[in-house]
């Protein structure tokens, strides 16, 4: 790790930065509507066409997170890091089934959050909190884990000083991110992190499209590097006593691999920021258009998964793998090069950070404060509220971010990918049938969630005691699997017993507030609406 701080490179970080900032504040008057709501605020008036929404949802899912942990999993483990490659190949024909329905039935009712559509179908505002406070707690350890990247960034950059420096100049440079990220996000609502992604996503293309030629060219071919990699990984590790990877996964390790692939892809949008940014576009059309296009982001993570490796041969040491890309980039970068690198790592921390804090703070206006505290509440105040809220939600990330190490922030999202697994039945589930009974799907996902809790709870590693990691033994079937989808089996068995029962001993059903035809409606049929859902819409089953 070179000395000092880089300035050729910090000077152009800080350029982007400086450049986005501005973007941020100006998107507030960008297609800026006379009324205040969240329509308007959170969701950008729901008038994004085919391209911004593509490069919003790349925003908001191949985060500096991404960049960074992915290629770090290559790098600390090998191939097993890969598991991130086949479930965004899986995630889009999956969500081709259903987004379009889901972002249909939104624009009826005007439903801002999967909770207001699970509330809306099955007339339960317990299952809609259940659904809301899932979403809100498996976001925030994501966007902790958005300013982990913006630390990784500054910590190479030699930006904040030593360990030994003070707390306040060490981490000045993340607050002072912090605040420009929750100024803008403030201001502008949704438009900030839309228009800024398409600076953000440019130059992580370009930087990948530079890093997979340049890099190679100077470590002398991909036969040297994987050579390296697979002598590098045939090393014991002397915290494990094993190898410290494999070029491939072993058998040992596939039914760890595969499930941890198909979790992930049936858990990605259940995310509330996913969809967020689904119910931003305009039209059911540009749902469908992008789900067909945003593939193109799984040939990018590929390609950047293999700067793991290049990292192993390139002889990067360091002693927090989320630092090891970062690190790659100083060592064989120009410096005002590596300051473009730094600056699409950090910029792709800005983007879904401000995203997720906004689905997150209106998980909170709309399903707990309008449902359970004022119930009268007006456009404005539910917008002004859920300001409020996204400026305590980064601010809670933060706190975890300076207080809490480093992996324990990234334990914490794995277990949010737990929790929010659990959320699929109610949603996916309610968006093709009205059969499941809410106290069924009620139970199930408290079943998933307390299953799922535990089993990471007892999860060692060598550095944590408790939540080490997401996988343990799937019960019935002795293989090492992932826990959110053993929590998710076991959520659906309970889901379905349970409606059994419950159907039979006539339990009352809740109201559902929508119709078949809702499903399939598009922009601009009759009687779709766009503002706030009335209180009841009628009964339809």
């Amino acid at each position: 790790m070179k000395d000092g701080v880089n300035g050729v490179a910090l000077a152009v970080f800080i350029f982007f930065f400086l450049a986005v900032t501005v973007m941020g504040f100006l998107a507030a008057r960008w297609r800026k509507a006379e009324n205040d709501s969240l329509d308007e605020w959170g969701l950008g008036g729901r008038s994004f066409g085919t391209w911004v929404t593509w490069f919003l949802l790349g925003g908001d899912l191949y985060t500096a997170y991404t960049f960074v942990a992915v290629p770090a999993a290559i790098y600390a483990a090998g191939a097993a890091g890969f598991f991130a490659v086949p479930y965004t190949i899986l995630v889009y024909p999956l969500i081709f089934t259903f987004l379009p329905r889901l972002w249909s039935v939104s624009h009826k009712h005007g439903y801002v959050t999967t909770s207001d559509f699970v509330r809306g179908r099955f007339g339960s505002k317990g299952l809609s909190l259940a659904v809301a406070v899932t979403g809100i707690l498996a976001t925030m350890p994501y966007i902790a884990l958005q300013l982990v990247g913006i630390q990784a960034v500054l910590d190479v950059m030699g930006v904040g000083g030593g360990e030994n420096t003070n707390w306040f100049v060490k981490d000045l440079p993340l607050l002072i991110a912090f605040g420009v990220l929750a100024a803008y996000t403030y201001s502008s609502g949704l438009r900030a992190p839309a228009l800024i992604a398409f600076v953000k996503d440019t130059l992580i293309y370009i930087v990948i499209a530079v890093a997979i030629i340049y890099i190679p060219i100077k470590l002398g071919g991909f036969d040297d590097i994987f050579a390296k990699a697979g002598e590098a990984f045939s090393q014991t590790n002397p915290a494990t006593g094993k190898p410290r990877g494999a070029l491939a996964p072993a058998d040992p390790g596939q039914w760890t691999y595969a499930t941890l692939a198909l979790g992930s892809a049936l858990a990605l949008f259940m995310y509330p920021h996913s969809i967020t940014a689904t119910l931003s576009s305009r039209s059911r059309e540009v749902i469908r258009r992008n789900t067909t296009i945003l593939p193109l982001y799984s040939l990018m993570l590929g390609l950047l998964a293999l700067l793991g490796f290049m990292a192993i041969a390139a002889g990067v040491k360091v002693t927090n793998g989320q630092l090891a890309i970062p690190q790659l980039f100083e060592d064989m970068f120009p410096s005002w090069f590596a300051g473009v690198a730094f600056a699409a790592i950090g910029i792709g921390a800005l983007v879904p950070a401000a995203i997720m804090s906004i689905a997150a703070a209106n998980l909170f206006t709309r399903n707990i404060y309008k449902d359970f505290i004022k119930p009268d509440a007006t456009p404005a105040q539910e917008t002004k509220v859920s300001k409020l809220v996204s400026l305590l939600v980064k601010v809670g990330a933060l706190i975890f971010v300076l207080t809490m190490d480093k992996t324990v922030a990234i334990n914490f999202q794995l277990l949010g990918g737990i929790w929010i697994l659990q959320t699929f039945p109610a949603l996916v589930g309610g968006l093709f049938t009205r059969w499941f009974h809410r106290w069924a799907l009620l139970a199930g996902w408290a079943v998933g969630m307390v299953y799922g809790t535990f089993a990471a709870y007892g999860v060692a590693s060598p550095t944590q005691k408790h939540f080490g990691g997401s996988s343990k033994e799937i019960p019935g079937i002795g293989e090492i699997g992932y826990i959110g989808l053993t929590a998710f089996v076991i959520n659906v068995v309970v889901t379905v017993v349970l409606t059994f029962v419950l159907r039979a001993a006539k339990a009352p059903d809740g109201i559902d507030e929508t119709k078949p035809e809702d499903y399939t409606a598009d922009a601009g049929d009759p009687g779709v609406a766009v503002e706030l859902p009335p209180a009841t819409a009628g009964a339809g089953h």
